[in-house]
């Protein structure tokens, strides 16, 4: 079992910046991917990036890419998203997550790729 806490998310101007931060505890966090979706009101939760084991492979939605980086701190347990030039349609509830063992590898996630998620940290970007 691994619990996910986000934290860092808040009100912010468009154009701004935050950085969201997630603490892992439990089983070996380190072993596994990692990514981070969003859930704006009305709309599905949809994939935003992913992080590899490692720490160096990456990717990006297309509506987030050149904006956000995506980066883990093994030694913390700790995943982060600096989110840049954030705009309105970035409002949204973003939650952590860990993929399952056996759906790693890919370029991007879907919900069911996902094997433990953490609560959620609002983060709302005004115009």
């Amino acid at each position: 079992q691994v619990q996910l806490v986000e934290s860092g998310g808040g009100l912010v101007q468009a154009g701004g910046s935050l950085r969201l931060s997630c603490l892992a505890s439990g089983r070996t966090p380190s072993i596994y991917a990692m990514a981070w979706f969003r859930q704006a009101p009305g709309k599905e939760r949809e994939f935003v990036s992913t992080i590899g084991r490692s720490g160096f492979a990456t990717t990006y939605a297309d509506s987030v890419k050149g904006r956000f980086t995506i980066t883990r701190d093994d030694a913390k347990n700790t995943l982060y998203l600096q989110m840049n030039s954030l705009k309105p349609e970035d409002t949204a509830l973003y939650y952590c997550a860990a993929v399952r063992g056996d759906a790693s590898g890919k370029f991007y996630y879907r919900a069911e790729d996902i094997a433990y998620w953490g609560q959620g940290t609002q983060v709302t970007v005004s115009s």
